[in-house]
């Protein structure tokens, strides 16, 4: 389970460096590389969202931890 952990981490800050460069240059890298709409692109969206859904569960079950 720790390597998923460590991918989806990965695949989460890639997710978020494209939203920077969205918000800050107005360039979608991951549009640019695969084509606006492609199913690459479209994929590549769906894994950065799955991946964010694990953190998310990485992330409560951290916070259950620090309480106990």
């Amino acid at each position: 389970m720790e390597t998923l952990q460590k991918v989806a981490l990965v695949v989460t800050i890639i997710g978020a460096v494209n939203w920077g460069l969205v918000g800050l240059f107005d360039m979608d890298l991951v549009a640019l590389l695969f084509g606006t709409g492609s199913f690459l692109a479209r994929t590549v969206y769906t894994l950065v969202g799955i991946a964010g859904l694990i953190n998310i569960g990485i992330l409560m079950a951290h916070l259950d931890y620090k309480r106990d």
